[in-house]
């Protein structure tokens, strides 16, 4: 009897273990499918990002390697291996966008999300204007080729005219479609905007490269002059003549249209990669509101200080430019003027943007903390250029204190130097600040968007502003009727009661009122006299006041081969920053 109970027990444990093991082997069946279906599905879109972005970087790398190779002068890699490699990603980039417009008017009663921060108007017009610009010199690039059409590789003549094409279409892009939040095909859609940001970084990169080389020739050129060294030129011409008249007119005219065509290429791939980082994104409709329109009243002493450094600007660079090619001593004095003036701008400057930074931190407003592609990338990008010309301020310094030779500009260029530096810093702080402060009032829904739905609404122009609950059963000798605004009409009279003028005071007072205008009218002309001062500061190097290439200090502390690839890194970066500040500090006042 009692082994038989304990069979039972044994036999009743081994089923008990059997089941549970099964039971447990399908849950874990269950577990794998589910991961294996959430794998397969979520794979595409988790990582469709990292793959795009690979790919972009890959393209980037590509260009870059036959840059290098370009820049050796060797046979093996040439010019037109290059152009004709931007020209095919110019050509997959505008077959991508005709794809993208047809699908989206198909569309065109099903509503697309759009980011109204992601540009505005005013962004798209510069744009418009530097594509404009950008679209002169591919005409000069086809005139150049039309006159040396013999000798040249015909890529030089089809890549201004893919160029132009790639210019128009892009534009008219920006205009329509860059704000859509995409939802659908987000995987293909995320390659096509990829490698439209990436096809115009390296469109930017071959630009700066040309510009460089350019600038390089004529500095060599300059010391070969001065006597200071026989200094080869790399710069081969075509083996025949020109069949028209104009050639070295289109060849000199196009340094001049660089640095349009630069920023150009820079601005838009910045903007279509927020475009790119807006693909799947949900759009909080709270935060996703624009400003009216911006008032312009009490603007006196920025614009005026703004001109003013604009007009001594023009003055500086053709004062620079026409003396650094004359004798020693007109060159240094060149230079000396050139420092002076920088001194002078950067220390307005600082005092304006840190004035800015005690009026905000006098006003306790909380920052805004809701995500905006936009502003993030608006804020990485200001701090990304700012290290170049940080980089070249403090080599500068380093050349400054370390030099053996002393010419009249030593210790200026030390104080230009580190002015340079404090004034990135402080104007960065301005800009991120004015950026991330909560709007307080003037604020609208985009139209494009769709109205949010009115809940309650209860409004009467016949009632003061009374605080609390109106008992309409209570008159007074001074109210009364008091009707609510559906019982209003037309003729200014509800049952026969004329309207009275309140007499109850405004609960804001007059003086807080006064003080807040007159903090936005301080903030709206420190940003109108930084807007003037960067574009300013953009417009000497961009049209050839460089005196890191002439002052010699640099060049003897750290080489002659150093010294030039550090200039061709961070000056293109300064270039950015100068455009990019102005940009952003137009949003900072039309945000006050």
């Amino acid at each position: 009897m009692v082994e038989h109970t304990g069979l039972d027990i044994m036999c009743l444990n081994k089923y008990c273990h059997s089941s549970s093991s099964s039971s447990s082997s399908e849950q874990e069946k269950k577990i794998f499918t589910k991961l294996k279906l959430s794998l397969s599905g979520d794979y595409p879109k988790k990582n469709a990002e990292i793959l795009s972005g690979q790919y972009g970087a890959n393209l980037l790398l590509i260009g870059a390697a036959l840059m290098l190779a370009i820049a050796n002068h060797g046979p093996s890699v040439q010019e037109e291996h290059l152009l004709s490699f931007i020209t095919c990603l110019m050509i997959l980039q505008l077959i991508w966008m005709m794809w993208y417009i047809l699908v989206r008017d198909r569309q065109k009663n099903t509503r697309t999300e759009r980011d109204v921060h992601a540009t505005t108007c005013w962004i798209r017009g510069g744009l418009t204007l530097l594509a404009l610009l950008s679209l002169i010199m591919d005409a000069f690039r086809i005139g150049y080729y039309v006159g040396y059409q013999s000798c040249v590789s015909a890529v030089l003549g089809v890549y201004p005219v893919i160029h132009a094409t790639h210019t128009i279409a892009q534009v008219h892009f920006l205009w329509f479609h860059i704000k859509d939040v995409i939802k659908s095909l987000e995987t293909f859609e995320r390659f096509g905007v990829i490698h439209a940001v990436f096809t115009n970084l390296l469109l930017w990169s071959n630009g700066v490269m040309s510009e460089a080389e350019h600038f390089l020739n004529n500095h060599m050129r300059r010391l070969s002059a001065l006597g200071y060294g026989n200094h080869t030129i790399d710069h081969p011409e075509p083996s025949c003549n020109c069949t028209t008249s104009t050639c070295s007119m289109f060849s000199s005219t196009l340094s001049y249209l660089y640095p349009f065509n630069i920023e150009y290429h820079i601005f838009v791939s910045a903007m279509l990669f927020v475009m790119w980082k807006n693909i799947g994104r949900t759009i909080d409709h709270s935060s996703n509101r624009k400003r009216l329109t911006t008032k312009t009243q009490g603007l006196t002493l920025g614009p005026i200080l703004g001109l003013l450094a604009l007009a001594s600007t023009i003055g500086i660079l053709v004062v620079y430019i026409t003396n650094v090619e004359q004798s020693l001593q007109t060159r240094q004095s060149a230079i000396s003027m050139f420092y002076i003036y920088g001194i002078v701008i950067l220390m307005f400057m600082c005092s304006a943007s840190a004035s800015g930074l005690l009026i905000y931190r006098a006003d306790h407003v909380p920052l805004d903390t809701s995500k905006n592609p936009s502003r993030q990338l608006d804020t990485e990008l200001l701090f990304g250029s700012s290290i170049g010309s940080w980089f070249m301020s403090w080599c500068s310094i380093v050349a400054v204190m370390a030099t053996n030779i002393s010419p009249p500009y030593r210790w200026t260029n030390l104080i230009y130097s580190l002015l340079i530096v404090l004034e990135k810093y402080v104007q960065n702080l301005f800009i991120i600040e004015s950026l991330y402060r909560q709007q307080e009032d003037g604020v609208r829904e985009d139209p494009e968007l769709p109205p949010a739905p009115k809940i309650f609404s209860v409004t009467s122009s016949l009632a003061p502003p009374y605080d609390g609950i109106i008992n309409q059963a209570y008159e007074t000798p001074d109210r009364t009727c008091v009707t609510m605004e559906n019982e209003q009409e037309e003729s200014g009279q509800v049952y026969n009661c004329p309207r009275k003028p309140s007499e109850v005071p405004l609960p804001v007072g007059n003086k807080v009122v006064e003080t807040l205008n007159v903090k936005r009218q301080i903030l709206k002309n420190i940003a109108v006299f930084l807007i003037m001062s960067n574009i300013s500061l953009w417009i000497l190097p961009a049209f050839g006041c460089r005196p890191q290439y002439d002052n010699g200090l640099e060049q003897e502390t750290f080489g002659f081969s150093i010294w030039t690839t550090v200039l061709n890194f961070a000056i293109p970066l300064n270039l950015f920053y100068r455009m990019h500040a102005v940009a952003s500090l137009f949003e900072v006042f039309r945000r006050v």
